[in-house]
């Protein structure tokens, strides 16, 4: 009898996109080198079982006018940061997927969440770890919960008999590259298995009403494993954020069907798990009794709808060698070029030949352009190796000519800078029209180019 031979096809990872044959440009969305083999079933029998499984019933074409919409309730999550980041809270039916590095504390976020709620029934499906495993977590965050079914599982119809068993009100997968369907014959992880899993849970979400929240692997590049495709059916994409050097973690939502994309969410890492980070300014900068140094910026920046106070540190030296080096973290590198180009130019500050070294303290990534102000001070008091006035913070915009621009919602960042105990905030001129200076306890310079806020902060000094 002659043997069968495997069929084996070529899919993106990119969008998905079958090929006979390896192609070096996906044909599809145009990536190169993202075409994998895959095996695919011989036979479309399983295919055809699985389009009857899946078949639903037929819509039919409403208009606009006629569609009636409900404010259904989200469920509350017990963390405050996860419910800023999802727009207020779970919403049913929904599938969230939370991505990032190994070791950066997803699965601990989930768990820690889920066993604080009850009031639901949850089943966590988990293709990693064991259940002894998961239950030694639970026990050093210091949580329990007799609501909460811990099932040890990475096959899809047997993932689909426990929730038939359990009916759980909330389903946790850990993680969907583990997960695969009876109905491929390719390997878990393989783009054809992460998407079918992924669209037969989304359809058991959307028919049943049970939120579903996938957590993910990321590649080494940053992205998520799997293929692009999946970031598109789920209808929350978040990123949960950090470095192992740093204590604080960073949730950010990148896809947001049902909130802000631009919310932020902060944790620090303790020994009893996660611990939510409510006023992040007073952890962000240095100690207000500490040695004042030159070369510390303090800036006011925005996240989402949520001010707070970062620290810039900038080191400027004379180049050892015929190039001067350029080293950013936490900030825009080519920001920063812009930024020195500025001060050669308008402000009269020769750097052209130094080396300049610009950290972000606390292990943050910051992008919101009101921080220039902030690292022009931090830049400039290291030239020339004089510390900024104490209790000073900054916000406002540089622009190409040097002069300062305002930023978003200053009122907001003004009225925090305040919160916290500074005595003069510098701000572009104009930003504050329509707002009472007088009646803040915070003194209030305001500049229009950033030669005269340098000439204000160093003035004397």
């Amino acid at each position: 009898m002659a043997k069968t031979k495997e069929k084996t096809m070529w899919f993106c990872t990119e969008c998905g996109a079958g090929s006979p044959k390896w192609e070096g440009r996906c044909p599809a969305c145009g990536a190169w080198n993202t075409m994998v083999e895959e095996k695919v079933a011989p036979s479309s029998k399983g295919a055809g079982k699985l389009s009857q499984r899946l078949q639903s019933p037929k819509s039919v074409a409403k208009k606009v006018s006629e569609i009636v919409t409900a404010d259904e309730p989200r469920i509350h999550m017990p963390s405050e940061e996860l419910n800023r980041v999802l727009g207020g809270g779970l919403v049913p039916g929904s599938m969230v997927l939370i991505g990032g590095e190994p070791g950066i504390g997803k699965s601990t976020l989930v768990l820690q969440n889920i066993l604080s709620i009850k009031s639901r029934r949850i089943l966590y499906v988990s293709g990693e770890e064991s259940a002894a495993q998961i239950k030694m977590r639970a026990d050093r965050i210091g949580r329990m919960s007799d609501n909460c079914y811990i099932v040890t599982e990475t096959s899809l119809e047997n993932i689909f008999e426990h929730i038939a068993q359990v009916k759980p009100e909330l389903l946790v997968v850990d993680s969907v590259q583990t997960i695969a369907s009876d109905a491929l014959e390719s390997s878990a992880g393989s783009v054809g298995q992460v998407r079918e899993c992924a669209a037969r849970l989304l359809r058991f979400a959307k028919e049943s009403g049970v939120p579903v929240l996938l957590i993910g692997h990321i590649t080494k590049e940053g992205s998520l494993a799997g293929p692009k495709v999946l970031e598109h059916i789920v209808d929350a994409v978040l990123q949960f954020e950090g470095d192992s050097q740093y204590m604080y973690r960073i949730l950010r939502a990148s896809k947001n069907r049902f909130g802000n994309t631009s919310e932020l969410g902060i944790y620090e890492m303790c020994r009893r798990g996660l611990r939510e980070v409510t006023n992040p300014s007073e952890l962000l900068l240095s100690q207000p009794d500490g040695e004042i140094l030159s070369g510390c910026a303090v800036g006011v920046t925005i996240e989402g709808i949520r001010p707070f106070l970062i620290e810039a540190q900038a080191l400027v030296s004379t180049a050892a060698y015929g190039t001067p080096q350029r080293s950013v973290t936490g900030f825009d590198s080519k920001r920063m070029n812009m930024l020195l180009a500025v001060l050669e130019k308008r402000a009269g500050f020769r750097l052209a030949q130094k080396d300049v070294f610009l950290n972000i303290a606390g292990g943050l990534k910051v992008s919101d352009p009101a921080l220039d102000l902030a690292v022009t001070a931090a830049i400039l008091s290291s030239n020339i190796d004089v510390a900024l006035p104490p209790r000073v913070c900054l916000s406002g915009e540089v622009g190409l000519s040097g002069e300062l621009r305002p930023a978003a919602r200053m009122e907001q960042r003004v009225r925090e800078a305040e919160k916290l105990g500074m005595n003069t905030i510098v701000v572009p001129r104009g930003s504050l029209k329509g707002v009472d200076v007088k009646g803040l306890s915070i003194e209030v310079f305001e500049a229009g180019k950033v030669e005269e806020a340098c000439r204000y902060l160093l003035a004397g000094r």
